[in-house]
């Protein structure tokens, strides 16, 4: 029979130091819990295990619980066993930070956009799609896996892509990845192992993706933006680019789609000079009032990458993305994500057992009608209360872009919301650094981002901020 000690208990490192046994012992376990490596309330092995663990004899552990017991390090109470004592540790401040912060209050709504309603996760659905997952999940498919992503996955991306965004996707195109940054950052390493220098960005953008190109050793001059979307039909434009990052579907953050003579005229750059476009599907499953507009890649699926991910369908923590890639570029994508590289395999069946269910497009749906409400609200509030704010970008998505009059500083409100308690970015914290400033300033309002729960307490905060800075009234309509 196995011994109990080897399959019952707690392990506990732990290394006697000086003279004897017990005293080393003893002298460990005070170091342990005044280091915090022992956090309060710690169970701790029993002295039948711990000796066994150790090598001494069990007397030698219940004398050195005993004496720290009474020492005041260690509690021991029937049936709850040996812990280590609740201990207040002093709170170190440093007077001159505290005196340099300014009391500011704390954000308790936010508007800033990139995040879905985190609170609305399907979870009953999602568990039960993890239990159909695993229990038919083959035993190989928990090995080190295959960096293109599991099979299962790539094949319900690919029917969904073809069916709602019109990509022609075929399992063996499909990489799978962390996210879009992962994503872009792999196509960063192959763009700069080709030869690429050149990878033009929008003017209007997160820098977070302009940096991973960056740090990949890759230069992002930016394309000029207007109502109509990024200018790809000036030759100018994209000279000497090897590749461009569009966001066709749903600008970030200007909310236009790209307009139909442009997403030719990107295509045929591409085609005429070798480049690819690179392809951000940011919302596409999110739309209202317009028909879908489907996938630059539908167009040439040989110069467009298209990237999409989970991240706004469900939520940002599922680090759950995918790119459908040239046939030209498969091998080198996967190289460079590396056998090592391959994502989660759980999250992964459990995403292609909830795609092949209909359980993602139930939940798209769902959403689709929870986001156009609020933003419906959002609308009728502005032209209620603040009917010179601008409202653009309203079409798709799960933000929109407020437009403040003239003489309305873009800083002033961002800083008047924050005394508001609430969380609003500028448009121009999304500017290329070499874009030319607009003459109007405006607010990026991610009206996905609260909970239901939350949302009329946001807006509220928005309305507030907004009339707190200004003439916003105008002329009510008649």
């Amino acid at each position: 029979m196995t011994d109990s000690w080897a399959t019952f208990g707690t392990d506990l490192h732990l290394e006697p130091v000086g003279q004897g046994l017990r005293s080393g012992l003893m002298e460990a376990l005070r170091e342990a819990v005044r280091t915090g490596r022992l956090a309060p309330g710690t169970r701790l092995p029993s002295s039948r295990v711990l000796a066994a663990d150790l090598g001494v004899a069990r007397n030698t552990v219940a004398d050195a619980y005993a004496e720290l017991v009474a020492e005041g390090w260690l509690t021991a109470r029937q049936g709850s066993g040996t812990r280590v004592a609740q201990r207040s540790a002093p709170r170190r401040t440093d007077p001159a930070a505290a005196r340099s912060r300014p009391v500011r209050p704390g954000a308790r709504y936010s508007l800033k956009p990139g995040s879905p309603d985190l609170s609305a996760f399907p979870r009953t659905a999602w568990l039960k799609a993890a239990r159909k997952a695993l229990t038919a999940a083959p035993d190989e498919a928990f090995g080190y896996g295959d960096p293109h992503g599991r099979v299962e996955l790539r094949t319900a991306l690919a029917e969904y892509l073809a069916r709602s965004r019109g990509v022609h996707a075929d399992p063996d195109r499909i990489v799978i990845c962390s996210g879009f940054a992962h994503g872009l950052t792999l196509l960063g390493r192959v763009l700069r192992r080709r030869g690429i220098r050149d990878v033009a960005v929008e003017s209007y953008g997160l820098d977070v993706h302009r940096d991973l190109l960056t740090d990949a050793g890759l230069r992002t001059p930016c394309l000029p933006l207007d109502e109509h979307g990024s200018r790809t039909g000036e030759p100018a434009a994209l000279r000497g680019a090897g590749a461009v990052l569009l966001t066709p579907a749903h600008q970030f953050p200007t909310g236009v789609p790209l307009h139909p003579d442009r997403r030719a005229a990107a295509v045929d750059w591409a085609r005429s000079t070798g480049g690819l476009i690179l392809e951000d599907d940011y919302d596409g499953e999110f739309r209202y009032d317009r028909q879908p507009v489907g996938a630059l890649q539908g167009l040439d699926p040989e110069r467009v990458v298209y990237l999409g991910t989970a991240s706004k369908s469900l939520a940002p923590g599922l680090r759950s993305g995918w790119m459908v890639v040239p046939e030209s570029l498969v091998a080198e994508v996967a190289g460079a994500k590396g056998p090592a590289n391959s994502c989660g395999v759980v999250d992964q069946l459990t995403l292609a057992e909830f795609i092949g269910s209909g359980a993602y497009d139930r939940h798209v749906r769902r959403m689709r009608l929870c986001y156009r409400r609020r933003r419906d609200e959002l609308v009728a509030a502005l032209a209620e209360r603040a009917p010179r704010i601008g409202v653009t970008g309203l079409s798709a998505g799960l933000h929109v872009v407020l437009r403040l009059p003239p003489g309305l500083d873009e800083r002033t409100v961002v800083q008047a919301a924050h005394w508001q308690g609430l969380a609003v970015q500028g448009v121009g914290a999304y500017r290329h650094p070499d874009a030319k400033a607009e003459t109007w300033g405006g607010l990026v309002v991610g009206y996905g981002t609260p909970s239901d729960s939350a949302w009329a307490g946001t807006l509220e905060a928005l309305l507030q901020a907004l009339s707190a800075v200004g003439d916003i009234e105008g002329p009510r309509p008649v």
